[in-house]
């Protein structure tokens, strides 16, 4: 495996891991039951705003980080070699 591979799979660990963390930070825009819960503890006008505009792009840079370093890795990952 080449040093190329090793930097891109250290890439793309931190970026699944971005990804899921911003994903999580998300408010919850559902009508299920969990936010009829959480509507009567959370202002429901509290998650507009520069906070999550800024994390909607947090989050669409760390998927976009995530699929190229897929994407890079299909063409330069070595196939079927035997060391």
């Amino acid at each position: 495996m080449s040093v190329l591979n090793i930097i891109l799979l250290v890439i793309w660990g931190i970026s699944a891991a971005a990804v899921i963390v911003l994903v999580l930070m998300h408010s919850g825009k559902g009508t299920g039951v969990s936010d009829m819960i959480a509507s009567s503890m959370y202002n429901s006008n509290a998650g507009s705003g520069v906070w999550e505009r800024n994390l909607d792009r947090l989050t669409v840079i760390a998927s976009c980080v995530f699929a190229a370093t897929i994407i890079i890795m299909m063409l330069t990952f070595p196939l079927g070699t035997i060391n």
